[in-house]
Order: structure tokens, then C-alpha cells, then sequence
């Protein structure tokens, strides 16, 4: 915690206004469903490649072609994370080809001559700390020796002639660093290089530990992988097997390299490291019902079963019994990979679903949905305003459990000088949200098919989205102003328990997200504080509430043991406010408030700084200026 935001919270509290709510206890909603802390991640940016993964190399598998002229960056070249188009390996020294004979990995394989030298650069390190690797060589003339440099420290190689063979070593930064070089030599002979790897010692599996840590502290309930637009061009089958043989590609949707480290059983090992639920999309763009149908078999079937053979080989016996699964990602949108007309799609989505179900028929499917004008169906695809997820629940609703709507708000249209008035850009969520529940409401009571069924709502896309991208790719920063909207969001998801039972926030990690790395650290931005105080304190049974309450946004609940009365609070004001609650048997002077806060709309959190947004803790009822969070009360 800042000392400068506790000096401005002790003046801010000495002139608090007041304001009167009134809670029946009595009066209850449906209880809220845990999923609505969901998290959404999705190959793009440094979402998964140098946020989760612990991998510090770009393109080690060498998908672009080494060549003499050294331009790897392409966009963003004036940020710290730019983005690569072309080989980050710089030929320092020698010669350089790129073979198509006894490929290692991929299309081509790196042959350095004698004498040459490759590196690089812009690795971050911590001083003192140790970094582990290996790289893959096979000699192929002379009696090679190979020097592999990290920093200031080497480790010499003799390979042996024969097939490819694996080496391991170990370094130690000797600084802290930004801009540490790895470099790879070769002396005495040629050799084909297969590809390498290193990463920090303390990797939890190939994760970052520090990003598992606080995702672990801001406790998603359950997260969507592997897209995104990102799924609609993904073979899951190029993310399985041995790690340094999954074939590099091109990413489909958002263009950089997809190194395929990070498929289906590293998405299962992250969940379980910070003990959340598996939410996996299939690709419902490219893809077809067999492809996805083998998916569900690989996650849940037994070893009899050809997807079931293929993980009990891969060393992962017991299935992983994934029970929610995505048909599909935004199907609705023409950018999509694999777009047709909504008449044709909802037959696609009945086909591949049939097949998922075959698979496992216990599973629970999340239908590709878009509001769009409730009255329109437009099955044949010609009205711009057309409700897709009309048409979807018209055609397919005996295919799904519950039906996908996306939304993201924010400094439209991502002007980064563009700054709406407080008040209206917290406003903006609740809103969003609440259109996508009454619309849905109004539009499935009207279908007759549906028996008076409600196909419920996962919103598993969610968030602002601003410029600029200090993070790379979508990598835009979030301040207090976005947390006070995201906590305002929170209270309409609740508001619609009835209707609204998943919500995944995009996309956790840099892109879009509420928490930021660089490459040596990591830390919760505004809007993942506020995600981690309301999954961690608030209630989950929604009571009624009542009052004047103005520029606030209140709401309030029991805990499940209904011991506990919690009371979420928005105050986007200038103005501290003593809240005077009503509610029968509430032990008032015992009440704690968790508060996320900081001293001007604007402060923003950034790995390796100190906080200017935190969670703080106060007694009794009353809640900063420019403050948002969850006052707890015994009863």
C-alpha cells in the first residue's frame, strides 16, 4: 500500500456525506452463480508467450527463416514489446541455412557453418538469479564444438556425430537486465540445430511463477482457452506430444508465430496449479465435428478411445473430465475464420454438437451467440441489426446449454486521447450487461419452442478495451476509473443471477487484461484487484436494497452460511460516503470494508512499481472517494 493513498484516504474520510440503505432480508434472488469470476486467456499478444509461459525466447523453433538482414520487428516498434515479423536470431558471425533435409521441427532447420555465431537479444534477468535450458544439435561435418553464452557465462558442447541429441545447462544473471543476450557459436565443424529453450530455474512447470501466484490470489473460477478468434484456425492436435516437436504455425487470427508450447494438457496443469475449471472452445471456423468430437474423446474418453489413446500416451492416464465446453467463437462476426451464413452455421453447430455428445453425452455446451435487435432473426443473413443468437436459439437450441454473448466497452473508438466523464465510463458495463439480459428475457419468452425454458446466458467475453498497447499487442493499461466500471459491472452480473450464470473477463493476462508482466515481473492492474476483492469477500446470495443513492452503485448479499451480510459499493465521486445501512440484527460496529482505491481517477498499477491502486482494509461502513469494493457485516 502506498503511503500517499493512506494520507489522502485519513482527509477524504473526515468530510464523508452519508447515504441511507434500506435491506430486506427477506426478499432474495436467485444465488449467484460462482462462474461469473471466469477468466477468458487466448493465443494473442503476450496473453499465454510471455505472460503465463515461462519461455523467454522468441521463435525458438525457428518458424521464420534466419537470414542476413536482421529486422525482426514489425509493429510497435517504439514499445518495449514489440512485435516480431521476421527472425529474432541475429547472425553475428558466418553462414546461416535454412535446410529442408532431416528436419528437426517444422518446415526448415537452422545449419550453421563453421566459425558462426547467433544471438538473441532483449532476454530479461534478474541478478543472481538461475535460468535453465537445452538446446537440440545434431554435427553434421567436422568435430564441432558449440558454445552456448547467456550473459557473461558459457557452457561448451562437443555433440557426438549421429541423430539429434539434447543438452541441458544451467546460467546465473550476473545483472538485472532488459536487454541480456543468449548466443549460440559454432567452432570446428557445421552442425543442425534443432531448437532451444531457456527459462527461469523457478518455472512451475513451464509457467511463470510469479504470474501463477497472484492468479492464484485474484481466484478465476473457471477460464475459457483456447479462443477467441484464435480457435476458429487451431488444430489442437499440433498442441500435443513432445513439447520441441509440435510444429510451429503461424498464428491463424492475429497474425506472430503460434510455438504450439502451450496446448491442451498445459492449459489442464494451469488450471490446476491455480485451481480453477476448465472451459475449452472448439474451432467451429476451420474445423469440423469429427476434429472436435476427437477433442472431447482426448480430454474425457478412456484409453479405448482414439483421442483417450493419444493423452494415456502423452503420460496423462486419468481423463480430465472438462465438462463445459464453447461451440464455436463468435461465429456471428464476418472477421471470423470459417464465417457463413447464419442459416448454414446453425446447421454446423448441430452437426459438430451431435458429435461432441456422442463423445461424452454428459456434456454442458455453450452455444456462439450476438444480441444484435431481438426482432430481427434475419436467417438469411442480409439485415445488418440481425439477431444471430435468435436465429441460433430458432435452430439449435436443442443444442446447448447456454448461449454466448461478447461485449467490450471503454474509450471508443480507442482513442487514447479521448477520456469520457468518470460517472458515464462506470456506467457504460452495467449498461452493456443489462441490455443483454433484458433483450434475451424479452426475446426467449416469445419463443414457443422453448416451453418457457430460459437458455442462459455465458457472458465469456467482457471488458474495457483503450489504446494505447504498452503491453504488446492489446496490451492496453488499465487505471481506477476502469476498476469503478468493472466493480459496477460486477453488480449488474449480480442484478441478473437469474439469467447471466458464466462471465470469463478477457483476457486475464497483458491483452486486454487485468494483470501485466514484463519480463522480470508481474502485477495486478486496477481492474484485477477489484475481480480478486468481490470473488474473495462477496456474498452469493443477492438480497433487495433501497434507497436514494445517486452517483453510487450499491448492491448487497448474504453469504452462503447467511451469517454474513456483504455490501458491494461504486463511489465514482470526489466525496467520501458514510454508507447508514437498515438491516435487522446487522452487528454494524464489527463491519470491515475491502477497498480498492488510490488517489486520482488516472493511477494505474505496473509490474516492478509500487502500487498506486490497492486493496485496502477499513473499519465501519464508510467508503473513500473514488473508491469501490465489499464491506463485510456479522449477523
Amino acid at each position: 500500500m502506498v503511503i500517499a493513498t493512506v494520507a489522502f484516504l485519513s482527509l477524504a474520510m473526515q468530510d464523508a456525506s452519508s447515504v441511507s440503505v434500506s435491506i430486506d432480508p427477506t426478499k432474495t434472488r436467485d444465488v449467484i452463480n460462482p462462474y461469473i469470476y471466469g477468466q477468458f486467456i487466448e493465443h494473442l499478444g503476450r496473453c499465454i508467450y510471455g505472460g503465463i509461459w515461462a519461455e523467454m525466447l522468441e521463435d525458438r523453433k525457428f518458424f521464420h527463416p534466419i537470414k542476413a538482414t536482421y529486422a525482426p520487428y514489425v509493429s510497435m516498434k517504439d514499445t518495449d514489446f514489440p512485435g516480431i515479423g521476421a527472425s529474432p536470431w541475429e547472425i553475428n558471425t558466418g553462414k546461416v541455412e535454412m535446410s529442408k533435409q532431416d528436419v528437426f521441427v517444422g518446415r526448415h532447420t537452422p545449419v550453421l557453418a563453421d566459425g558462426t555465431k547467433i544471438s538473441q537479444h532483449r532476454l530479461g534477468t534478474l541478478a543472481g538469479k538461475e535460468y535453465i535450458g537445452y538446446i537440440w544439435l545434431k554435427p553434421l561435418a567436422g568435430t564441432p564444438k558449440v558454445s552456448v553464452s547467456f550473459g557473461s557465462e558459457t557452457t561448451t558442447i562437443s555433440p557426438k556425430p549421429g541423430s539429434y541429441a539434447k543438452f541441458p545447462y544451467r546460467f546465473k544473471a550476473d545483472k538485472t537486465s532488459d536487454e541480456m543476450t543468449i548466443s549460440v557459436a559454432v567452432d570446428g565443424g557445421s552442425i543442425a540445430l534443432g531448437t532451444l529453450s531457456i527459462m527461469p530455474a523457478d518455472n512451475v512447470k513451464g509457467m511463470r511463477r510469479d504470474t501463477l501466484k497472484q492468479l492464484k490470489d485474484l481466484g478465476g473460477t473457471i477460464y475459457r482457452w483456447p479462443g477467441g478468434n484464435f480457435v476458429s484456425g487451431y488444430d489442437w492436435r499440433d498442441g500435443i506430444g513432445d513439447r520441441d516437436r509440435r510444429p510451429p504455425r503461424g498464428n491463424p487470427a492475429w497474425g506472430g508465430v503460434e510455438h504450439n508450447d502451450f496446448g491442451t494438457d498445459e492449459f489442464i496443469q494451469f488450471c490446476k496449479e491455480i485451481g480453477t475449471d476448465p472451459l475449452i472452445a472448439v474451432n467451429t471456423g476451420f474445423g469440423d465435428a469429427y476434429t472436435a468430437a476427437q477433442w472431447v474423446e482426448y480430454c474425457n474418453g478412456s484409453a479405448k478411445t482414439i483421442g483417450g489413446s493419444w493423452r494415456v500416451k502423452n503420460g496423462y492416464r486419468k481423463p480430465y473430465d472438462i465438462k463445459i465446453w464453447c461451440v464455436g467463437n463468435e461465429m456471428w462476426g464476418d472477421f471470423q475464420l470459417g464465417y457463413m451464413k447464419l442459416d448454414h452455421y446453425t446447421r454446423k453447430h448441430n452437426w459438430v454438437s451431435e458429435a461432441m455428445l456422442k463423445a461424452d453425452p454428459s456434456l454442458t455446451l455453450i452455444g456462439s451467440g450476438d444480441l444484435g435487435d431481438p426482432d430481427v432473426t434475419g436467417l438469411d443473413g442480409k439485415s445488418a441489426n440481425r439477431s444471430w443468437s435468435k436465429g441460433m436459439l430458432e435452430r439449435s437450441s436443442e443444442y446447448m446449454d447456454l448461449i454466448s454473448e461478447h461485449f467490450y466497452d471503454g474509450r471508443l473508438p480507442w482513442n487514447k486521447n479521448q477520456r469520457f466523464p468518470i460517472n458515464q465510463a462506470v456506467k457504460q458495463m452495467a449498461t452493456n450487461i443489462r441490455k443483454k439480459a433484458d433483450g434475451h428475457r424479452k426475446m426467449q419468452k416469445g419463443m414457443k419452442h422453448l416451453n418457457g425454458k430460459t437458455i442462459p446466458i455465458a457472458m465469456d467475453e467482457w471488458n474495457y478495451w483503450h489504446r494505447d498497447y504498452t503491453y504488446g499487442e492489446l496490451g492496453c493499461e488499465y487505471d481506477l476509473a476502469d476498476a469503478l466500471g468493472i466493480a459496477a459491472g460486477l453488480h449488474e452480473f449480480f442484478r441478473q443471477s437469474d439469467i447471466i450464470q458464466i462471465a470469463t473477463y478477457a483476457q486475464t493476462v497483458n491483452v486486454i487484461g487485468g494483470f501485466k508482466t514484463n519480463r522480470t515481473a508481474a502485477e495486478m492492474e486496477s481492474t484485477g484487484l477489484v475481480l480478486q476483492v468481490y470473488r474473495q469477500r462477496y456474498g452469493s446470495i443477492p438480497v433487495q436494497i433501497k434507497g436514494n443513492f445517486g452517483e453510487l452503485d450499491i448492491e448487497a448479499a448474504l453469504s452462503a452460511d447467511r451469517k454474513t451480510l456483504t455490501v458491494g459499493v461504486v463511489n465514482p465521486t470526489s466525496q467520501a460516503v458514510k454508507l447508514d445501512l437498515n438491516y435487522p440484527g446487522a452487528k454494524l460496529d464489527q463491519a470491515k470494508a475491502y477497498i480498492v482505491t488510490g488517489e486520482a481517477e488516472t493511477d494505474k498499477n505496473a509490474p516492478g512499481r509500487a502500487r498506486k491502486v490497492d486493496i485496502i482494509q477499513l473499519k465501519g461502513t464508510t467508503v473513500p472517494r473514488l473508491g469501490c469494493g465489499v464491506i463485510t457485516i456479522p449477523l
